[in-house]
């Protein structure tokens, strides 16, 4: 992929903005923000729709600098507060002086998300529920990676993980290629199709993540019938003209986990500039019953740059990030009495399973990567622009990405990867958000991607090398009459997808596979025929928020969500060294369409957050994994040591409920009491199938079971000396036992229920006369009582040579005890 050349042309783009807006002028800000007629500190003070932001001190007074001369809409918010809006006209050279109060309300009120919307849209107009996780929400809890944050913070939202650094977003029972992932509105294209791969993006970077619990095709088009996750990377803050950035460092004892992180930002007369730099490495995990698990350490490198100018004009930022993860491939491989783990030292018939040699003790408890691994190299480069068209708007969104993934499975050939593959999209977003008419907001947008995967000197292909082109378009209005908000649009989509004949031989030096030319096939079969074929879909949705009262809101909305199957669930015929899994898929398979309803009331009380929503989604074309049996009921080997997966397609109907009651009671304003609970139920519809395998087949794979969260946090209202922001809180995380699961041919079985508890406390410590933070410390204890337990959706669990053990335990077990320590120096 021609990464260089892009970045020179996006350059020059940048270049050509600085030159034509060096001579904008620009004014400031000023003035207090206040509260009960006291200055507020803390309070943010930003333009929607740019970069421009800062904060209060300890006093409540704040400085914008660098704000480009016109009318602005100036908003004012802090946590707890309802935030403000003001129309302030800026004059270059001139300070504008202003003083807000600020009423305080439940923080929810007036929350503010742009994902999964056309424009800026507080989460209570939202007719889709929308989950909003801020930076120290994700502090508070220790993270093997940023899904496993999100998912400890929004209900609904769960993850299918592979070890503790390995997990992938479901939302409401659904997952894998349902669920959009954007990094800062890009769309998240890493072969994200595989179990054992994770989500390429440093979470020491991102400032906020968004969730949209509901089909999402209006706006992105295939692959959001789920929901969307956007995570959003910090910005430039702090005073104009100065250099400002944090570093953090992280320890975590289960699998002595050590993080590092430094960050650089600046910005000065309209242009931004900031960096990251992040390292992670640890051990393999551990628990109670099974010491440490081999094939679960990892090393990863995070680079991030941005570069972008805020004018009266508009603005426009590039992005370019790397990421490099080591991974090591847990296999499950054991002895079958003392139930140590065993390693594979040798391939094909040579390979004796229940007599491969225990792994050594050294060889567990070390940060060095073992020779069976995974490398993941993503690199991306991002540009959004955003330009004033009178009073309408136009954002355009162009990136390209390169995902390199290498599996290497070969022990007696180390440096030989069985799966290489080298993934190039490149995507483009444009959104016209037109001027108001009559107080219809209209949006207009069109969006797609293209993208190609070609094998690069593997020994084993579970997908052929191919293309893939998107396009899409919609239309979006929005009209409130009184207290009822109404909208809704409509969208297309086709998706071109193609391969050539592709064809696979033995190396006769290697001994191993080989992708061959046509030009040597010598008549045999390819592995992978010839495809083309072009999928389209509509997509719809329509919603309602009525406001009952300031305090009450009602939703409902309907929505009809699109997506094309993807590269697996079409074309693979082979093994993925990664999963242990071989891939069978289906290229009669047509395109999945679901129609979901969501209801839900929100109600903001004076002592209390309460709210319910409920939700009933039918998709017809679903496509789901199902082991692969023989006539006589065995399972199918293709490739000894690993299972043989079938895609099939059929219908399917998802129901249930989030619930969330957070009490924080003004006469104790110390204490919150925060509570969530989520049930999803998802049933096999096929009649063909219920028919053939009865009560086996009634319920759909990977559906998490009924969970509750709940938390006690205690915050200091005021400073304590030099330590301000001391929290202390308690956790009970209760996951029921899942009896409701699919189960022929043993593909899944029941898991157990559990409960862990965690314990947690942090501060930050301030200091000089604006008392500004030099120290934050979070301490973090999770699973305080040493639980040992199996998550329904841990594919460890289902990593087992045997068909029974000494212990009555089979699979690999969830992390132990953890303790977690984050230091945040800010400067």
């Amino acid at each position: 992929m021609k990464l260089a050349y892009f970045a020179q042309i996006l350059a020059a783009l940048l270049l050509l903005s600085e030159a034509a807006s060096a001579q904008t002028a620009t004014g400031t800000i000023q003035g207090r923000v206040l509260a009960g007629r006291k200055g507020l500190e803390l309070a943010t003070v930003a333009i929607p729709g740019t970069t421009l932001g800062t904060s209060t001190d300890a006093q409540g007074r704040y400085e914008l600098q660098e704000v480009p001369a016109g009318t602005h809409t100036v908003v004012f918010s802090s946590v707890g507060y309802q935030l403000q809006r003001r129309q302030l006209t800026i004059t270059a050279g001139q300070a504008t002086e202003t003083t807000v109060e600020l009423t305080a309300v439940p923080a929810a009120l007036a929350e503010v998300v742009v994902t999964g919307v056309s424009r800026a849209t507080e989460v209570r107009k939202s007719p889709v529920p929308i989950a909003v996780l801020s930076k120290r929400e994700v502090n508070l809890n220790s993270n093997g990676n940023l899904i496993d944050a999100a998912v400890k913070g929004v209900p609904g939202l769960s993850a299918v993980t592979t070890g503790p650094n390995i997990s992938k977003p479901f939302i409401r029972g659904l997952g894998y290629n349902r669920v959009l992932t954007l990094y800062n509105g890009l769309r998240q294209e890493g072969q994200q199709w595989g179990d054992e791969h994770g989500i390429e993006i440093d979470q020491y970077d991102i400032d906020r993540i968004e969730v949209v619990k509901g089909p999402a095709s209006l706006i992105y088009g295939s692959d959001a019938v789920a929901g969307v996750i956007n995570m959003l990377p910090r910005l430039p803050t702090g005073s104009a003209g100065q250099l400002h950035g944090d570093a953090i460092t992280e320890y975590q004892t289960n699998n002595n986990l050590l993080g590092t992180s430094v960050g650089l930002n600046y910005n000065k007369d309209g242009w931004q500039y900031a960096t990251r730099g992040s390292y992670r490495l640890a051990k393999a995990y551990r628990n109670a019953l099974e010491g440490r698990v081999y094939g679960t350490a990892f090393r990863e490198l995070n680079l991030t740059a941005m570069a972008g100018v805020e004018k009266t004009w508009g603005s426009t930022h590039l992005y370019a990030t790397l990421y490099d993860n080591h991974q090591e491939i847990p296999d499950g491989s054991r002895d079958s009495l003392s139930r140590q783990f065993t390693r594979q030292v040798a391939e094909g018939d040579q390979d004796d399973i229940k007599n491969r040699p225990l792994v050594p003790t050294a060889d567990l408890n070390t940060y060095r990567i073992n020779a069976l691994h995974q490398r993941i190299q993503h690199y991306r480069l991002l540009n959004r622009t955003r330009l004033k068209l009178g009073a309408g708007e136009l954002q355009a969104l162009l990136g390209a990405q390169q995902n390199v993934r290498r599996e290497y499975n070969h022990p007696t050939a180390p440096t030989q990867a069985g799966l290489g593959v080298v993934l190039n999209t490149y995507n483009y977003d444009l959104r016209y958000a037109a001027p108001a008419w009559q107080g219809l907001e209209t949006t207009l947008g069109l969006n797609g991607m293209y993208q190609t995967n070609r094998n690069r000197a593997a020994t084993d292909f579970p997908i052929p090398d191919y293309s893939l082109a998107d396009v899409g378009g919609y239309v979006y209005v929005k009209k409130t009459f009184g207290k009822l908000d109404l909208s809704g649009g409509i969208r297309y989509d086709t998706r071109l997808l193609k391969w050539a004949d592709f064809y696979v031989g033995t190396d006769s030096v290697t001994g191993f596979s080989r992708q061959l030319p046509a030009a040597e096939a010598n008549g045999t079969d390819p592995q992978f025929s010839a495809f083309r074929t072009r999928y389209r879909g509509i997509s719809a949705s329509v919603g309602a928020t009525y406001t009952l009262t300031e305090r009450v809101l009602l939703r409902a909305n309907v929505a009809r969500g699109y997506r094309a199957p993807n590269i697996t669930e079409v074309g693979s015929n082979g093994l993925d060294p990664g999963a242990h899994i071989v891939y069978l898929g289906n290229r009669s398979f047509g395109p999945e369409f679901s129609l979901q309803q969501d209801l839900g009331v929100s109600a903001y009380l004076p002592d209390a957050e309460v709210s319910a929503s409920v939700f009933n989604n039918a998709i017809d074309n679903y496509i789901y994994q199902a082991r692969l049996n023989d006539a006589d009921g065995q399972p199918v080997v293709i490739v000894p040591g690993n299972a043989t997966y079938q895609y099939q397609q059929g219908r399917a109907r998802l129901y249930g409920a989030e619930i969330t009651v957070n009490l924080h009671p003004k006469a104790l304003p110390a204490l919150a009491f925060n509570n969530s609970l989520a049930y999803v139920t998802g049933l096999n519809k096929e009649a063909s199938l219920l028919e053939t395998n009865g009560a086996a087949a009634k319920y759909l794979p990977f559906i998490p079971p009924l969970r509750t969260r709940s938390e006690v946090r205690l915050s200091s209202q005021q400073a304590w000396g030099h330590l301000t922001n001391t929290y202390v809180r308690a956790v009970l995380d209760y996951n029921a036992t899942q009896n409701r699961f699919y189960a022929v041919d043993n593909t899944e079985t029941r898991t157990a229920g559990y409960a862990l508890v965690g314990l947690g406390a942090g501060t930050s410590l301030t200091g000089g006369p604006t008392k500004r933070e030099i120290v934050q410390l979070f301490v973090q204890l999770d699973n305080v009582f040493d639980k040992v337990y199996q998550s329904h959706l841990n594919r460890l669990k289902y990593f087992e040579y045997y068909a029974a053990s000494p212990t009555g335990r089979r699979g690999i077990y969830n992390q132990g005890r953890n303790l977690s320590l984050k230091v945040i120096v800010p400067f």
